[in-house]
């Protein structure tokens, strides 16, 4: 990839998005303590939507909200709850480095898609794919087995990568309203929330932290997304997003002294290294200007 112009930009945007994502492992895991996993869910996206609803009535009195951007927002939005949905079911049947690890395979899915669906794909692609698998592998240590706790976080996998896919297709889309609208598909969560544990407060601490993740996880880092991909490859842009791991280890280390082994750092270090050879590959440059 020639990391200039766009390139330099859609890089530096998307490793930002995985460090903010990876800021979110603590977070949640501090909130899902005191909170249920349908509250966390449509609380999280009520508030991110309603950090955009300015800037939505600003554009859509100055006539610039495009059908596109509401489309496309919804269409990623709809992938992005399914994919929450089946990986937090899943991991109730499963290990947490299963579900990690499986996770992870949605960048096979993307591989996937661009070499046989588009019909672009480098051996130096292909080298990404094995490293960041390999490192993928390390990093979170997965048993062996397979149950269908995993198949159901796999199916979760697929729709992680349908995401990144749709991002990609929709990416000239202005990045803060498709945000809001990939939001609005995750309130569905408050119906189960209702139906299994009735009314459920919140207490002010863990309602912060979902307010900084709304904010900074969600609508900033899923803006930044749809920017950045307008720029990356699909293919490129999964193999970025499992930088995403990485720093939650990070994080998780700093914030919650959860300390990483040799093993893991190792696998670290490949991801890391498949990155690098992913955002050099000059054949996986997107043709895309910037709006």
């Amino acid at each position: 990839m020639d990391l200039r112009g766009g390139g330099v930009k859609g890089l530096t945007s998307l490793l930002l998005v995985s460090i903010l994502w990876g800021t979110s492992f603590p977070a949640i895991k501090t909130v899902m303590m005191s909170v249920n996993e349908y509250t966390y869910t449509w609380v999280r996206s009520l508030i991110a939507i309603t950090g955009l609803t300015p800037y939505l009535i600003y554009v859509y009195r100055n006539g610039r909200l495009s059908v596109q951007s509401i489309k496309g927002g919804t269409m990623a939005g709809v992938a992005y709850a399914l994919g929450l949905w089946l990986q937090g079911w899943g991991t109730k049947y499963t290990t947490a480095s299963n579900s990690a690890f499986i996770t992870g395979l949605s960048v096979v899915f993307v591989h996937m898609y661009t070499g046989v669906i588009r019909g672009r794909y480098s051996y130096k692609m292909g080298v990404t794919l094995a490293l960041s698998l390999l490192g993928l592998y390390m990093l979170t240590t997965p048993t062996s087995g397979f149950n269908v706790g995993d198949l159901l976080v796999l199916l979760g996998s697929f729709m992680w990568a349908a995401q990144i896919i749709l991002v990609s297709r929709y990416c000239s889309s202005d990045p803060l309203v498709f945000t809001l609208f990939e939001m609005v598909p995750a309130l569905m969560f408050i119906f189960p929330d209702v139906m299994f544990y009735g009314y459920v407060g919140i207490d002010f601490n863990s309602l912060l932290i979902i307010a900084y993740l709304a904010i900074v996880c969600s609508d900033a880092a899923f803006a930044l997304q749809v920017f950045g991909q307008r720029f990356i490859d699909p293919a490129v842009a999964a193999v970025i997003f499992l930088l995403e791991p990485v720093a939650a280890s990070v994080f998780s280390y700093i914030l919650l002294k959860e300390v990483m082994g040799l093993h893991q750092l190792m696998g670290a270090l490949l991801i890391l290294i498949s990155m690098s050879i992913a955002s050099t590959d000059k054949s996986m440059l997107m043709d895309v200007k910037e709006k």
